[in-house]
């Protein structure tokens, strides 16, 4: 039935490829939650009436998330080149790609980190305050505790994010189904393979959606 359906796809290159996309979307994906986490909290603290208030590190900071955010996805794996290169090695493969789907997620979901620690009681960081808390026990016992579901949530928004960027990634020679559905499929002119390319990639996004969303929900006690 599938090689009716799927005459010219070769299912050990499909599983290969899947294989290559869910690699690269789980190393970016834990490398941008942790420097995401880290600009989103540094962006708070330095933010008018916050603990690290200070405007010109807040101005950089902004600026250069505001700067990576605005740059299309293609565009910054081709300006990054140099840089992969330096640290890859080389600019093909699966691990060539994940500079640019860090370095391109990061920014993105730092955002949402702000906004989510923004959402925050103010109450109850003034309350951690007037107890003589650090600022280090403010960041691990009020900050990230007090708006866990939302950084949740915003990183599965992130990780489906990061499966496109893979997808692009794939057009340059980064490996995974979107290279797959690029080479065998539209170059070929095999619609199959890029159905079962497409197919494919949509399972994994919804896989990465049930999972985020399923463990949200059992972390938010609200």
């Amino acid at each position: 039935m599938l090689n009716q359906l799927f005459p010219n796809v070769n299912w050990e290159k499909m599983w290969e490829a899947t294989y290559e996309t869910v690699y690269m979307t789980t190393i970016s994906t834990v490398a941008t939650f942790v420097l995401g986490l880290a600009i989103g909290i540094l962006l708070f603290l330095t933010s008018p009436h916050q603990l690290w208030a200070n405007k010109v590190a807040n101005f950089i900071t902004g600026s250069i998330v505001n700067i990576f955010r605005s740059i299309p996805f293609i565009v910054l794996i081709i300006l990054l080149v140099p840089l992969t290169k330096f640290l890859m090695g080389t600019i093909r493969g699966t691990n060539a790609a994940l500079p640019a789907l860090i370095i391109g997620a990061a920014p993105f979901y730092a955002r949402m980190v702000l906004i989510a620690l923004r959402e925050i009681d103010k109450g109850v960081i003034e309350a951690a305050k007037s107890m003589g808390a650090k600022t280090s026990t403010i960041i691990w016992k009020v900050l990230i505790p007090e708006s866990l579901p939302a950084l949740l949530s915003g990183i599965t928004v992130t990780a489906v994010t990061l499966v496109g960027y893979t997808a692009m990634a794939g057009i340059i020679g980064a490996g995974g189904l979107g290279q797959l559905a690029y080479i065998d499929g539209f170059n070929r002119s095999r619609d199959d393979v890029t159905l079962a390319a497409t197919i494919f990639i949509l399972v994994i996004v919804f896989i990465i959606q049930f999972i985020g969303d399923f463990i949200t929900t059992k972390i938010d006690k609200r």
